[in-house]
């Protein structure tokens, strides 16, 4: 029998072999080996849950051209805005894993919706996590009329107040709402009461009339207010001072336990994506993120560059999924889906 009559088994175990064995296909067929190497042959769709103009909107766009250079195609930006992420989000979900469409993700439907939103029938932690694309402290922010210019003197004042406080929250079930009861936990839950909005816009501007005392948003979003001295920052969040407000202290630096995290936005894709893509993906958003122009745009607003691999993703995904898990039931945090 020549080599050329051998069975394609035999043929398919000598190009195995010539490849380093099974074991270096990592799972993957021969067809399905050559697709991931060929990737990507065409236009790239980057799903984007919510309109035009916001934060996760942005960081799409301004890594849009880093990733179309290094990836070598085009990368559309769709947005499916609704059910707070919850649409986008599914959309990919249900999408095909050949590395095609990609999501990207934020914080409040990856992390905090599948605990808010009775009855959602879609699991994001089945998404393969790429990478991170940027993130934000929270910024504590209170009223000028309030006598308060620290996390300390806050919750003395609160607890003074006979009727309580209102603060203002982005909307129902949101990061910036789930931070604040978080917050009241911490304090000795106080009488506190939610005025949930339609956005950070509206609800930035009752704050600014008086109509709440307190709210947290991210430092992207207070910075302009905040800069013009119509509210004031009193805490952020993160794990280091925000580069928009060095001169407000972290919730650890305060003596606030347990109170480290940021609204993030990275890339995710469907279940099943071959590893080989998410590795292009993750390399190619690294790349965009290098760019001096990119990180000074993200920088400019108040925003921290991200990067790093999937693994370090998934794992912040994962922990904030767990954290305001356990935050939304304690409050009995719920939203209208």
């Amino acid at each position: 029998m020549t080599q050329d009559s051998k069975p394609a088994a035999t043929r398919r175990g000598l190009l195995q072999a010539s490849l380093g064995g099974g074991a270096a296909l990592t799972g993957l067929s021969l067809p399905r080996l050559a697709r991931a190497q060929a990737w990507p042959t065409r236009p790239v769709t980057l799903v984007v849950g919510f309109p035009p103009g916001g934060q996760t909107d942005f960081a799409a766009r301004v890594i849009q051209n880093g990733l179309s250079a290094a990836l070598g195609q085009p990368v559309v930006i769709d947005n499916r805005a609704g059910a707070g992420g919850n649409l986008g989000t599914e959309n990919v979900l249900r999408a095909r894993p050949d590395g095609y469409t990609l999501l990207a993700c934020n914080t409040s439907p990856m992390a905090i919706n599948p605990h808010t939103f009775p009855g959602m029938t879609i699991n994001p932690l089945e998404l393969v996590n790429i990478g991170l694309a940027l993130q934000s402290s929270l910024i504590l922010c209170v009223h000028p009329s309030v006598p308060a210019k620290d996390a300390n003197e806050l919750t003395a004042w609160i607890k003074t107040q006979p009727k309580g406080v209102d603060y203002g929250v982005a909307s129902a079930g949101s990061l910036s709402h789930c931070a604040m009861e978080l917050f009241r936990a911490r304090i000795g839950n106080p009488a506190m009461e939610s005025i949930p909005y339609r956005g950070s816009g509206p609800a930035i501007q009752d704050f600014i009339a008086g109509r709440f005392s307190a709210m947290f948003d991210a430092a992207s979003v207070v910075a302009p207010f905040v800069k013009a001295g119509q509210l004031r920052g009193i805490l952020a969040t993160g794990a280091q001072r925000s580069p928009a407000f060095p001169e407000i202290p972290t919730a650890a630096e305060q003596g606030l336990q347990d109170f480290t995290f940021t609204a993030w936005i990275g890339l995710s894709a469907p279940r099943g994506t071959p590893p080989e893509i998410v590795q292009k993906v993750n390399e190619a958003l690294n790349k965009a993120l290098s760019d001096p122009a990119v990180r000074d745009r993200i920088t400019g607003q108040g925003d921290e560059p991200g990067g790093g691999d999937p693994a370090s993703f998934d794992a912040t995904v994962r922990r904030d999924h767990a954290r305001w898990g356990e935050v939304v039931r304690a409050s009995k945090i719920t939203v209208e889906g």
